[in-house]
């Protein structure tokens, strides 16, 4: 097994390293984002707009299933990305076979939970009667595919804490294609409707998470997967959780706050659930770029903080900060002017596209706001700081938005009153995190004495 090559990120200029990690992880999730909006785009004008609603009732679910397990295993991101910076490879190799155990052992639980809680989760969040049929159709088979998502995730998150943007890139663009070639096979020739969408879906998850594992074993670096080694180790499997489990706190509470609101959205009726289900798959594309932006910064501060360089952390933390703020001031521009156009894409119902529009006019704007709370938090995980993120996410933005929901909703029950608790919540927080972030204290108490 070869050691630990020198890369560029420790050493190169900031803003070019930043730039050369992000786009592939940007395009990558662009299609990643695409083959989730032909899913959409097939329900909506194959199957129409009662199926469209279903499969967008469960979203907020498997978000929070999938979603603390991810994040439980971006505490092993980010160390993987220190023990890489710092040029340990024997701690880099136990991270990554406990990371794969984690995912492994987690999609077999989330299998098991998911279906045993199908039903009575989409009862909670009052999905109309007319698609649950549906919406019951997708999560089930969605559950199946839980194994190959987690792998593919958690493999992912290793090859880009190491620096290697450029193969989870390749893997989606793969799976991208078999979603879609999938989607017209099973929806369009065989008219196998939501169940075909939801097996598309599955499949292509499948061959992701095959790619990426064949990169992981074929490897002779230092991050290498041997299929036999694959197990957890005690302390570092404690590490990833210290790390990772207020993370995936984190997820989960958000995904509940998400869990309210969906509800709130689905008590208006399908047009309103079919609406949020079509504005959620445009909104995707600004958080794709925040996303992308904010697992850069994760990765190039972890790197650096690894290997010692606590003001190249710094730097690259402002330069990442106001390239991403100046890439969604101009997204959420675009975004509020075509909102009509980009609507008809998915749905020609007049009042769908209407209600949609209302959406992103009250939350686009506003988009400007999470730049602070994306990029701020993803650099102090990096270093190591997992708990005063999750902390200051949980009261500003799941414990404000239930407070919307329950006290101020009620007061003028409308659904774009529902929508203007994002903009409200991501206001505060990102005002919180901002004063967290000049305090500095983030990075001065994980500094070695």
């Amino acid at each position: 097994m070869e050691t630990i090559q020198r890369n560029e990120i420790t050493d190169g200029v900031i803003w070019k390293q930043l730039l050369l990690f992000f786009f592939p992880i940007l395009i990558g999730s662009f299609f990643q984002q695409l083959y989730n909006t032909v899913d959409t785009v097939i329900v909506g004008r194959y199957v129409g707009k009662q199926a469209l609603a279903g499969v967008g009732s469960t979203g907020t679910i498997i978000n929070l299933w999938v979603g603390f397990f991810i994040g439980l295993a971006s505490g092993a991101s980010v160390i993987i990305s220190q023990f890489f910076g710092g040029r340990n490879s024997q701690e880099l190799s136990r991270a990554v076979h406990t990371s794969v155990a984690l995912a492994l052992v987690g999609g077999l639980a989330l299998t098991a939970v998911g279906m045993l809680t199908a039903r009575p989760s989409l009862r909670l969040l009052d999905v109309p009667e007319e698609v649950m049929d549906e919406a019951l159709t997708y999560i089930r088979v969605f559950y199946t595919g839980m194994v190959a998502c987690l792998v593919y995730n958690v493999g992912t998150a290793i090859l880009r804490a190491i620096g290697d943007s450029r193969m989870p890139l390749y893997v989606l663009i793969a799976c991208c294609v078999v979603n879609i070639v999938l989607d017209l096979l099973f929806v369009v020739a065989f008219r196998w409707d939501v169940f075909g969408v939801a097996l598309a879906t599955v499949l292509a998850q499948t061959v992701s998470a095959v790619l990426i594992m064949l990169r992981l074993v074929r490897t002779r670096q230092a991050y290498q997967v041997h299929l036999r080694q694959i197990r957890f180790h005690g302390p570092v499997l404690k590490r990833i959780v210290r790390l990772g489990l207020p993370t995936g706190l984190q997820s989960v509470l958000y995904s509940i706050s998400n869990l309210v609101i969906q509800a709130a959205v689905n008590s208006f009726g399908t047009d309103a659930v079919a609406s949020w289900s079509a504005v959620s798959r445009v909104d995707g594309f600004v958080w794709m770029v925040m996303g992308a932006f904010g697992i850069s910064v994760t990765t190039f501060v972890g790197q650096n903080f690894g290997a010692g360089k606590y003001d190249r952390v710094l730097r690259g933390t402002r330069v990442c900060f106001a390239m991403t703020a100046g890439t969604i001031l101009l997204l959420s521009a675009l975004e509020v002017a075509f909102a009509g156009p980009i609507l008809r894409v998915f749905t020609s119902d007049s009042q769908v596209v209407a209600l949609g529009t209302q959406f992103i006019h009250v939350w686009a704007p506003a988009y400007i706001a999470y730049v602070f709370i994306e990029i701020l938090s993803g650099a102090a995980r990096g270093v190591g700081e997992a708990l005063q993120p999750m902390v200051i996410t949980i009261f500003g933005v799941c414990v404000l938005r239930l407070i919307w929901i329950w006290g101020v909703l009620p007061l003028h029950r409308t659904p774009s009153m529902v929508a203007a608790s994002y903009p409200v919540t991501w206001g505060i927080t990102a005002v919180v995190f901002l004063v967290y972030h000049l305090r500095m204290n983030w990075l001065r108490r994980h500094i070695p004495a």
